[in-house]
């Protein structure tokens, strides 16, 4: 390729001694062509699901002969003896347990910490997390901290470009204990993950952390465990679901394997979610699939991974205490709108194709569901896709903007910029379809909070607007 010291191409000279000639033109050269990123799919040993699986499951934790099993969960999931669903099949086969119910929302590392000193007294050799996102979280880092004393955290937490290739590899897992995540939100699909938030006490930062490591080895999936779960909850975590499959579909690292778990997770939400939503354990149908479409859109992004609406909503939750779902719910739509783009700013690093597809892949997921017509061109797909998007957030009684949601507008201008800093430096980032600029960002946030449809080149238009009138006024002193 033409530089400055090599010339135009490979036979030598600069651009001051030659310019580009009709030899260059002719000249063949050699082009490298990248090789692909080899690719997996991983997922625990074990998936149990249906309703009342969960004493089914748990007897496969008897024959394995473990003795002393760690529940960890909230104090509300206590409190309604959904603990105690576990802890009577497991006492009555002689295993001792212990029960850790101070994990609350948004688990801090101070909490993580705590159940940590627990697990090191009682010395389990299973480690139960029953609950959502937050009490799965918080038991995978205790059971790192339980396994090895010796790790940092803040090592834990470094990011990478690659899972696979990092300048911190996690300890070898499960040699004290193992690791099984039992689900009692339809959302999250924590159970089957190698990811887990936890805030930093000291700073307020939120960190994903990643790593197969952190994968449990058994999910349970018992739709009984959801039949009374409220309809705010079933919202935000039905939408959080969404995203999660609508992001590892559009994944610079979606592949064959985890794009038909993406698509048939949608398929069951769209069906079932309305439903689950304004009946609730009236149709136990509608909950189960919904709960099933939840762990399997959990499967895809474990593998796929996710994109800049996760980084945005890490954010937003941290700092102005929105429920994740609801954040991601806010977003989603912009964040369709800013990565449908044949000719981004800045292009990914590890994708699997060789030229972007975001606005394809959106327009398949409309086709998937049934929301196209035949002879629709690609941008009226994407836009039946937002439609749909939005109206079912309205049916699920999800506002309309982040102001809507609560933030202040004086709360969110001031932190605005470094949301768009802290979430461009998320982990989620790097796997968008679109690798952002964070300016790119902060409008996509603004154009979010004002409950506005993102545009393209949106923020220099307005800064011009309020330079004018500041221009006229410097005109009008001058003269």
């Amino acid at each position: 390729a033409p530089s400055l010291t090599l010339g135009c191409g490979s036979w030598g000279g600069n651009s001051i001694s030659e310019n580009v000639g009709p030899k260059h033109l002719i000249n063949k050269k050699t082009v490298a062509k990248r090789a692909e990123n080899m690719l997996w799919h991983k997922l625990p040993k074990s998936i149990y699901f249906r309703r009342g699986s969960l004493p089914i499951a748990l007897d496969e934790v008897i024959t394995d002969g473990h003795k002393r099993a760690l529940i960890v969960t909230d104090r509300f999931l206590f409190n309604n003896g959904y603990a105690d669903q576990i802890t009577s099949v497991l006492k009555a086969a002689g295993v001792e347990t212990e029960v850790f119910f101070e994990v609350e929302a948004d688990p801090t590392l101070s909490v993580v910490r705590k159940g940590a000193e627990l697990a090191n007294s009682f010395k389990p050799d299973v480690i139960i997390a029953l609950g959502g996102g937050s009490p799965m979280d918080a038991a995978k880092i205790m059971w790192v901290m339980y396994e090895h004393p010796e790790t940092h955290f803040e090592e834990l937490a470094l990011r990478f470009m690659d899972i696979r290739k990092r300048i911190y590899k996690f300890p070898k897992m499960g040699v004290k204990a193992k690791m099984i995540a039992v689900t009692t939100t339809s959302g999250t699909g924590s159970e089957v993950t190698p990811f887990a938030v936890v805030t930093d006490d000291a700073t307020g930062q939120k960190y994903p952390l990643a790593d197969y490591a952190l994968t449990p080895d058994m999910a349970i999936v018992d739709a009984n465990l959801v039949m009374d779960m409220p309809k705010s909850l079933c919202a935000f975590g039905g939408l959080d679901a969404v995203t999660h499959a609508l992001e590892a579909y559009v994944s610079v690292l979606a592949s064959e394997f985890s794009d038909g778990q993406a698509l048939q997770a949608l398929k069951l939400l769209k069906e079932n979610l309305p439903a689950s939503y304004h009946e609730g354990s009236k149709n136990p149908v509608a909950r189960e699939r919904v709960h099933s479409a939840a762990t399997i859109a959990g499967i895809a992004f474990a593998n796929a991974f996710l994109g800049v609406c996760h980084s945005m909503a890490h954010k937003l939750g941290s700092q102005f205490h929105i429920p994740h779902g609801l954040a991601n719910a806010l977003l989603i739509c912009n964040v369709i709108r800013y990565n449908a783009n044949d000719n981004p700013t800045k292009q990914t690093a590890f994708s699997q194709y060789d030229r972007p597809q975001a606005r394809r892949r959106y327009a398949e997921i409309a086709d998937h569901l049934g929301l196209s017509a035949p002879g629709d061109r690609t941008a009226a797909k994407i836009e039946k896709l937002l439609a749909w998007l939005e109206s079912i957030k309205a049916e699920l009684g999800i506002p309309k903007s982040i102001r809507e949601a609560g933030v202040q507008e004086a709360d969110f201008l001031a932190h605005v910029d470094k949301l768009s800093e802290d979430a461009f430096d998320d982990q989620c980032t790097g796997a968008n379809p679109r690798y952002p600029l964070i300016s790119e960002l902060k409008q996509i946030l603004l154009d979010t909070y004002y409950g506005r449809d993102f545009t393209e080149g949106e923020v220099a238009a307005k800064k011009d607007v309020v330079a004018a009138p500041k221009a006229e006024k410097k005109a009008k002193k001058s003269a």
